[in-house]
């Protein structure tokens, strides 16, 4: 949809000629040349007239028109930019691609192209704060490292992990396999979603492949460039610069030509990653957009900016205060309704805020200042009341209103709710029935598969009065483990998998060795060694 300066109700601007109109019939009412010019002949008319009709001065009929004519355009609705619909931050989806080629090691920017790269996915879970966004990893082949999530405590435990010596450095990047991966992912997802590469080059025997996405996809690509075309030294992975075999730096530079191919010949939207944060602002603007273009052509919102045109209005109603133009009844009138007023309104607890804003927008702004217990007492949308109260962690007030809520993704929060009460089996229930009412469920099917293997070592936990040093250690850290945090979410494909923060703390290895030992199955390569392959629950 094309983006310009319009009027959202034009008709209104049919009272713009009303304005001149009552101005030029005011002037002739009152112009004594008119009122005489019937009665006197005209050669002695403009002499028999006196007063000073050539200094002229603001009168109330003036600022009459004035109002007519600013008003009207303010009733119109100026307007040039679309507006995003409520909580479309929160429902727009969103996938990662990040390329982890050696090229990533490229000093050009600094750090490194992927140290800004994931700097920059952190700046986009901050700005995104409550939307959902996922992490895939490529080179030659391509890999889920967490499906979309809205936990950035998780996002940033796998992100710090990553390096590009966790996938093997094969021949080309299979950006395609990529795509299809964020595809299947963003698929599940109720609403349309958009997948962001970060990357410093291109295969050009991709394009095809996200031309045809462009044609049968509901999901938007958008391609993030990192390096210059000036290039910069190859770090190595211990910090080194990397010489070639006469002592020289090994320098790569970004592959611009076959980025600016594939956004030509693919429609691709393409940018630089910069040092500030105009390049995260955009990505979520272009995910908002696209969730409200896509999700319902009919709901598309224009900005009011209208309202501006208040401030003139106030201004001109100022004069309305000088001697003679003062309409003293209004004072009366104004008077009289406050004493009327309930006197309640005057109690403490009496608030503006009130005037302006519905107890939800109020429980919105405290929602997003992460004030989750003053947003659970002003929600009155049911919905979002659980959710504040879920994040405040008052999960049994939460998951109460949740099971009165219709809908796989109320099921879905009451489970999580009876979750982090340890009530598991409770918990498993309410999976099955938001699996029932919806499927695919990636997090349903995923939290699922926790309860049933959390209730297998809950039968295998000794008994109390067993001595501490005889416990199995991993049963401790279980329990830790099933506290979580926010939604629990899957990893890979494997049966009766764990979450990713719940798995690394039972088997006590790094984020680094997990996500190493996934890809090396995932790829059907043996697992590295000293790693954890043999350590699933």
């Amino acid at each position: 949809m094309e983006q310009g300066f319009h009027f959202i109700r034009p008709l209104w601007l049919l009272l713009l000629p009303v304005g001149p109109l009552l101005l030029w019939w005011w002037g002739r009412r009152n112009d004594p040349l008119q009122r005489w010019k019937g009665m006197i002949a005209p050669h002695l008319l403009a002499h028999l007239v006196v007063g000073d009709s050539e200094r002229w001065r603001p009168r109330p009929i003036h600022l009459v028109c004035a109002v007519l004519i600013i008003g009207s355009m303010a009733c119109a609705g100026p307007t040039w930019e679309l507006e995003s619909p409520p909580f479309a931050e929160d429902r727009a989806p969103l996938v990662v691609a990040m390329d982890l080629s050696a090229a990533m090691n490229a000093m050009d920017v600094s750090p490194t192209r992927l140290e800004r790269a994931k700097q920059k996915v952190r700046d986009l879970m901050a700005l995104r704060a409550g939307g959902r966004t996922g992490l895939i990893v490529y080179t030659s082949s391509a890999h889920m490292v967490l499906p979309p999530t809205d936990d950035a405590a998780l996002m940033e435990m796998f992100l710090s992990a990553l390096s590009t010596d966790l996938l093997p450095s094969g021949k080309g990047l299979n950006a395609g396999a990529a795509l299809a991966l964020a595809d299947k992912l963003l698929n599940a997802e109720s609403d349309p979603g958009t997948i962001v590469f970060f990357t410093s080059g291109f295969d050009d025997a991709q394009i095809p492949a996200f031309v045809a996405h462009r044609q049968h996809s509901r999901q938007q690509v958008l391609m993030l460039a990192v390096g210059t075309t000036e290039g910069g030294p190859l770090r190595g992975p211990h910090g080194q610069i990397q010489t070639s075999a006469d002592g020289a730096p090994i320098e790569a530079k970004l592959d611009d030509d076959a980025l600016q191919r594939l956004a030509t010949q693919a429609h691709v939207p393409l940018a630089s990653v910069t040092s500030g944060n105009d390049d995260m602002q955009w990505v979520q603007r272009e995910a908002v957009h696209h969730l409200q273009i896509v999700k319902d052509n009919s709901s598309v919102h224009w900005k009011e900016y209208g309202y501006f045109l208040c401030y003139p209005l106030v201004l001109i109603a100022l004069f309305w205060f000088r001697r003679g133009w003062m309409v003293r009844w209004v004072f009366v009138l104004g008077v009289t309704g406050l004493a009327m007023h309930p006197s309640s309104a005057m109690a403490a607890d009496w608030h503006v805020a009130d005037w302006f804003f519905t107890p939800d927008q109020q429980g919105r702004w405290y929602y997003e200042h992460r004030d989750f217990e003053k947003a659970a007492q002003h929600f009155q949308n049911p919905y979002w009341k659980g959710w504040a109260l879920y994040q405040h962690g008052r999960w049994d007030d939460a998951r109460k209103i949740f099971e009165t809520l219709p809908g796989a993704d109320a099921k879905f929060m009451a489970g999580n709710s009876y979750a982090h009460q340890f009530e598991y089996e409770e918990a498993r229930q309410a999976y099955d029935e938001a699996l029932r009412m919806r499927h695919p469920f990636p997090d349903a099917e995923a939290n699922l598969r926790l309860m049933v293997a959390l209730m297998k070592q809950r039968q295998s936990v000794p008994d109390e009065d067993q001595d501490d040093e005889t416990r199995p250690d991993q049963i401790k850290q279980d329990k830790e483990g099933a506290k979580g945090k926010g939604k629990m979410q899957v990893m890979g494909n494997r049966p009766a998998q764990l979450p990713a923060d719940v798995w690394m703390r039972n088997l006590s290895v790094s984020p680094a060795d997990f996500l190493r030992t996934k890809f090396s199955i995932e790829d059907g390569q043996p697992a590295p060694a000293g790693s954890a392959a043999g350590a699933q629950p």
